[in-house]
């Protein structure tokens, strides 16, 4: 397990192929449609960075280190997530809107919604590479690891935002997206760890079976 075996590897080739088909014909169309008249452009580079960082990772990865189609789902999922919020912002997204409508929330969700996937997405790409480049088996130090790379990671994203506000002053308040609430830094990493561990918990197994 702790490595992806050679017969496994053919077997995914074929899925991952698809996968890749479909991200690099959604992602793009994506981020052409969001570059397009966004509501702030300053925010709409801040929020696509991680889009356009990882897009040529994603190459590397086809030709060297083929991830499991369950993980490239979950990037391009994250993706679309990235770019639909780059494009209104998070805080004017029209489907966040609705949601706060629907539910009778005090704020638009969209960023929270942002935030579960900053720790369920990357949940899965850290345990893809312990498992396949270390020796660790699935387990409760697995788990332990996993879990504090994806806090270290939104901790990190948050002294980014911490970063940009210095940096920008009022032109990054689009970028942090807090609406008013104090608590948005504390917020954004519990969602990030709820993200991470709701992940490990739904997909360890499903991404166990591809890995075997």
């Amino acid at each position: 397990m702790a490595h992806l075996s050679e017969r496994a590897l053919p077997a995914l080739l074929p899925q991952s192929r698809l996968v890749s088909f479909l991200a690099w014909g959604l992602v793009p169309g994506m981020l052409l449609w969001s570059s397009v008249s966004p509501h702030d452009r300053l925010t709409w580079w801040l929020e696509v960075l991680p889009v356009l960082a990882g897009l040529p990772l994603l190459a590397w990865c086809h030709r060297h280190f083929p991830l499991t189609p369950l993980v490239q789902v979950a990037i391009v999922l994250h993706m679309l997530v990235l770019l639909y919020g780059g494009h209104y912002t998070y805080a004017l997204t029209p489907f966040g809107d609705w949601l706060q409508s629907w539910l009778g929330l005090s704020r638009n969700p969209f960023d929270r919604i942002g935030h579960l996937m900053q720790g369920a997405v990357p949940a899965l790409i850290v345990r893809e590479v312990l498992l396949r480049r270390t020796p660790l088996t699935p387990g409760g130090w697995l788990v332990f690891l996993v879990i504090s790379v994806c806090l270290a990671i939104s901790a990190g994203y948050e002294l980014i935002e911490f970063a940009a506000a210095r940096l920008l002053g009022q032109g990054a308040d689009q970028f942090l997206a807090m609406q008013g609430d104090v608590w948005d830094t504390q917020w954004d990493m519990l969602c990030a760890l709820i993200g991470a561990s709701v992940s490990l918990l739904l997909f360890s197994r499903w991404h166990d079976r591809q890995l075997a």
